[in-house]
C-alpha cells in the first residue's frame, strides 16, 4: 500500500536551527550553495563507493555529475546529483531531525555567538541542508534510492516554519533534486553569472562536473528545413562550470593559495581559512598522495567522545572513506584533508586498515609530517602558532601522554605561562625556559594549581622569585597528567617547587652556611624550636605527616609540600573539602623567620597553641587557593584571637 501523504514536525532543535540560521548567521548569503553542492558531492562520492561491490546501483546510468538549474520564470533555483539517493525513512532521519550526540552543545555555542563568523558550524555539524532557508521562502526535494522502484520516489516540502510534508512520488531518476523558491529580496541567485562566480569561488575543485545550461547561437548556416532563412535561434546546452579536478592530485606548483584554500573549505565546512597546509607527493616503496591542513579554528566537537576524524581516503581518486581515523593518532583528529593511495585495493575494509603494515607505515609519516609543519609555523610565524596553540595547544599534551613515539618532537612543541614572562598567555616553550635559566641551574621548575592566580600567589614561589629562577605555572586540568609522563626535557629534569626534597644549594658555593643550602633542611635549627615543630606536630597529628622549618619562606608564616617529586598538587584535586589531600597526609614547612611563628613559639597555654597551630594549617589550605573544611572553626579562633587582642 503506498504510504500516504503526511504532514510532520520538525524535531525541536531543528525549529531552534532554522530560526537561527535565517535570523542570525550567514551573513555571507551565497555560503547556501556552497553547503548544498557539497551534500550532492557527498551522495555522489557515496554511490561510486557503494557501486565498488554493487554495480547494480548505477542503474545503467554511469555519467555521475551536479546540475544547476535557474528558472526565473517561476523564481526557482534547482540543485541536481545523480547520487545515492534518500529512502523515505532516510529522508525525516535527515531533514527532520538532528540524530547526532552533542546536538544541545552545538546549539548552544550557536545561540551564544550569533555571528556569522562562526556559520561554518552549521556545516561542519552536518546540517548545511537547513543554510537554504536563507535564501529560500520556501525548499522542495525530490529523490529516490539508488535500486529502488520508481514508485518510491520521495517528495519533502517545508517553508522552514515548523513542520513540513511529505510523500511518495514516481521519480525515474535516482538520485535527489533540491528545488529553491528563492525569496524576492534575494533574486540575485537567479542571475546565471551570479551561480557561475559563486561555483567557482567555492566549489572549483569539487571532483564532479557542475553542469549549468548555456544558450548558444545557432546561424543560418546551421539552420533545419524547418527553419526560415536568415533566422537566428538559440540552442540550450550544458557545459562543466568547475574544473572538477581532484586538487589534491596536481603539481603544488600549478595550485593557487586561493585554490587551497577553496579546497579547505569544500572539505572541512570551515569558513573561515587555515593555517597552514602540507601537500605531499610520496614516491618509493609506497605510493600515496596527502594534503593536510592545520584549521584556524576548533571544530564543534573536538572535545566530544565520539569527534570526528578529519581526513578522507582516495584510492586513485575514488572516494573511500569519511573520518579516515586509521592514519592519524586520536590527538591530531583536528588535521583536515586528503590522503589518496595507490597501493591500497578499492574494496578495502576497515578491518583492513586496521591491520595493514602499509596504513601503519602511512599513519607514521603522516604524524610526523605534520609535526614537522607545526614546528616550522612555530619557528616562522609565532603570531599563526599563538592562535594555533589557543585552539589546539590540549590536544597536544593529550599526544604527548599517549604516545611515547613522538614524545620529544611534541615536548618542542608545548607553551606554558612563566613567572619571567607579563602575560597570562601561555607563550613559552621549554627551549625558551632553558635559554632563560641560570648558569648551574640543572633542573626546570614547575608549579601545579586551579588557576593562575592562585599559583601566582603561592607561598612557594617566594624563594625563586627572590633568586631569580623561572618557573612554569601549570593551570590546565591535563598538566597533571602531562607531567607525570614529561620527566625531563634536554637532558633537565622536571622539579615541582611543592615537593619537600626541592634544593638551591647550587646557588651556594659559600660552604660555611650549610643551613642555607637546602631550603628544606632543619638542621641547625635551635633546641627550642625543633621542641616547638614536635608541639606542632602532635597538635596537627591527625592531618600532617610532618613539621619541618622550611627556607623557601620569606613573606609566609606557612605551606604545604609534599614528599612525592611531584608535588602536592595531586592530593589537592580532590574538590571534598572534608578530604582535601585524598587520604594523603602533606608535610607542613614553617618558617622560623617569621614574627608570627616567633610568637606561637613562645605560646606556653596548650589549648591556646592548639588553636594557634589549626590556625596556621588552615592558612596553608587557603594559601593554596583550597576551601576549609569547617570554616566555621577557624572563625571561632580568630575571633578568640581578636577579643584578646582589644581587651
Amino acid at each position: 500500500m503506498k504510504p500516504q501523504k503526511q504532514t510532520l514536525k520538525f524535531q525541536a532543535e531543528i525549529n531552534q536551527l532554522l530560526h537561527l540560521v535565517t535570523h542570525s548567521l550567514y551573513n555571507n548569503k551565497e555560503v547556501f550553495l556552497r553547503e548544498l553542492i557539497s551534500n550532492a558531492s557527498d551522495a555522489l562520492d557515496k554511490l561510486r563507493f557503494l557501486g565498488l561491490s554493487q554495480t547494480d546501483l548505477y542503474e545503467d546510468d554511469t555519467d555521475l555529475k551536479i546540475q544547476i538549474k535557474v528558472d526565473k520564470e517561476n523564481n526557482t533555483l534547482s540543485i541536481i546529483d545523480n547520487g545515492i539517493g534518500m529512502t523515505r525513512a532516510e529522508v525525516i532521519e535527515n531533514l527532520g531531525m538532528i540524530a547526532k550526540s552533542g546536538t544541545k552543545d552545538f546549539l548552544s555555542k550557536l545561540t551564544e555567538t550569533k555571528s556569522a563568523q562562526d556559520a561554518n558550524l552549521i556545516g561542519q555539524f552536518g546540517v548545511g541542508f537547513y543554510s537554504a532557508f536563507i535564501v529560500a521562502d520556501k525548499v522542495t526535494v525530490k529523490t529516490r534510492a539508488a535500486m529502488a522502484s520508481n514508485e518510491e520516489g520521495v517528495y519533502w516540502e517545508s517553508t522552514g516554519t515548523g513542520d513540513y510534508a511529505i510523500e511518495n512520488i514516481n521519480k525515474p531518476q535516482r538520485g535527489t533534486e533540491i528545488i529553491l523558491h528563492i525569496k524576492e529580496e534575494d533574486k540575485e541567485f537567479l542571475e546565471d553569472l551570479r551561480i557561475r562566480n559563486i561555483i567557482t569561488k567555492y566549489s572549483d575543485h569539487i571532483p564532479w562536473p557542475i553542469k549549468m545550461e548555456k544558450s548558444i547561437p545557432t546561424s543560418p548556416e546551421t539552420e533545419t528545413k524547418e527553419t526560415p532563412e536568415d533566422t537566428i535561434i538559440d540552442a540550450v546546452t550544458e557545459e562543466v562550470v568547475n574544473q572538477a579536478t581532484a586538487i589534491w592530485r596536481l603539481s603544488k606548483n600549478d595550485i593557487t593559495d586561493d585554490q587551497y584554500k577553496a579546497f579547505y573549505k569544500h572539505i572541512s565546512h570551515d569558513f573561515s581559512e587555515p593555517l597552514v597546509w602540507s601537500h605531499n607527493h610520496v614516491e618509493g616503496k609506497q605510493h600515496y598522495i596527502s594534503l593536510f591542513y592545520i584549521p584556524s579554528r576548533a571544530p564543534y566537537d573536538l572535545w566530544h567522545q565520539d569527534s570526528r576524524y578529519g581526513l578522507k581516503l582516495y584510492i586513485n581518486r575514488v572516494f573511500i572513506l569519511e573520518d579516515a581515523q586509521q592514519f592519524l593518532p586520536r590527538y591530531l583528529r583536528f588535521v583536515r584533508g586528503v590522503i589518496d593511495s595507490s597501493d591500497l585495493p578499492l574494496n578495502v575494509s576497515r578491518e583492513f586498515l586496521q591491520t595493514s603494515s602499509l596504513v601503519s607505515s602511512i599513519k607514521k609519516a603522516s604524524t610526523k609530517k605534520i609535526l614537522s609543519l607545526l614546528e616550522k609555523m612555530a619557528e616562522e610565524d609565532k603570531e599563526k602558532y599563538e592562535t594555533f596553540w589557543e585552539e589546539f595547544g590540549l590536544t597536544l599534551k593529550e599526544g604527548l601522554i599517549e604516545e611515547y613515539d613522538s614524545r620529544e618532537q611534541l615536548a618542542k612543541l608545548l607553551r606554558f605561562t612563566t613567572t619571567k614572562i607579563d602575560t597570562d598567555k601561555q607563550e613559552t616553550s621549554l627551549n625558551d625556559y632553558l635559554s632563560r635559566k641560570l648558569e648551574k641551574q640543572e633542573e626546570i621548575y614547575y608549579v601545579l594549581g586551579k588557576n593562575l592566580e592562585a599559583v601566582k600567589n603561592i607561598p612557594h614561589l617566594e624563594a625563586f622569585k627572590e633568586k631569580g629562577i623561572e618557573v612554569l605555572l601549570l593551570t590546565d586540568r591535563i598538566d597533571e597528567w602531562l607531567i607525570s609522563h614529561l620527566t625531563e626535557f634536554e637532558g633537565k629534569k622536571l622539579k615541582s617547587i611543592t615537593a619537600s626534597d626541592v634544593s638551591l644549594d647550587w646557588l651556594k658555593e659559600d660552604k660555611e652556611n650549610e643551613q642555607e643550602k637546602n631550603i628544606d633542611t632543619d638542621k641547625g635549627t635551635d633546641e627550642a624550636f625543633t621542641s616547638f615543630l614536635t608541639r606542632m606536630k602532635e597538635v596537627l597529628k591527625d592531618k600532617v605527616k610532618d613539621v619541618k622549618a622550611s627556607h623557601r619562606l620569606t613573606n609566609f608564616p606557612v605551606c604545604f609540600v609534599s614528599d612525592s617529586s611531584g608535588g602536592f598538587y595531586p592530593f589537592l584535586r580532590n574538590e571534598d573539602d572534608a578530604n582535601p589531600f585524598k587520604g594523603m597526609k602533606p608535610i607542613l614547612e614553617i618558617n622560623p623567620k617569621h614574627p608570627l611563628i616567633n610568637k606561637v613559639k613562645e605560646e606556653k597555654d596548650e589549648t591556646r597553641f592548639g588553636d594557634l597551630a589549626h590556625i596556621l594549617y588552615d592558612q596553608a589550605l587557603l594559601s593554596e587557593g583550597k576551601n576549609l573544611s569547617n570554616s566555621a572553626d577557624y572563625v571561632k579562633r580568630v575571633n578568640s584571637l581578636l577579643l584578646e587582642l582589644i581587651h
